[in-house]
């Protein structure tokens, strides 16, 4: 792993991601047209680059001054929570991360490779098994409960929907499939990926090169 994307702080190992790449020559409507579920995935190794570019779409800063996000929330309270499963990436190595967007890093939470774990607790759908990594999505309702009430729970949904669609786009650009996965234990996946006790698990998305 290059040395200057780790920072080991006391307990604490985050990695610096690669700065975004803000390209103007894919046509958005031509992605859009071309975007599909995708359910089975070579046996190429993941980049750095790319799961940082797909990590950006999904939650990234885009607003540094105002804080705003890739993706709209209600409010603009970002209930979202990111965690990157790991499975077989190039500099990277096998393990659970959460992604800070402030920093555009990447923070160890568990050194323990946790496909299987997943896997099992999303019905032992194949696509989880065989993706390289697995973003898994998690909300904190309270964030929205707090300014929105009983509304909270449709905002954070509709949320994790303009997330998972950033994914797949941003996916389709790179050449890397994706699919939304809906049916999954949440006590299982939560457990695996070690989410917060107050979050909640919404969505996995497995990548893997077409």
């Amino acid at each position: 792993m290059p040395e200057n994307r780790e920072k080991n702080t006391g307990k604490d190992i985050t990695i610096t991601l690669p700065q975004p790449e803000i390209a103007e020559e894919n046509s958005l409507e031509k992605t859009i047209k071309e975007r599909r579920s995708v359910r089975s995935f070579s046996q190429d190794s993941l980049k750095l680059e790319e799961v940082s570019q797909i990590l950006w779409a999904t939650q990234g800063i885009t607003d540094k001054e105002r804080g705003l996000r890739a993706v709209p929330s209600a409010g603009a309270v970002y209930p979202l929570t990111v965690y990157v499963s790991v499975r077989d990436m190039e500099d990277l190595s096998p393990g659970v991360y959460e992604y800070l967007p402030e920093e555009h890093t990447l923070k160890l939470t568990k050194d323990d490779e946790v496909t299987r774990e997943i896997y099992e607790s999303a019905l032992r759908q194949d696509p989880v098994m065989e993706g390289r990594v697995t973003i898994v999505i998690a909300a904190d309702y309270d964030i929205t409960r707090t300014r929105y009430g009983e509304r909270a729970e449709r905002y954070v949904h509709m949320e994790a929907g303009h997330a998972g669609q950033n994914i797949y786009l941003q996916a389709e650009v790179l050449g890397i499939g994706t699919v939304a996965i809906g049916a999954f234990d949440d006590s299982g996946v939560g457990k695996a990926v070690g989410v917060r006790e107050e979050e909640s698990v919404l969505y996995l998305f497995p990548l893997g090169k077409k």
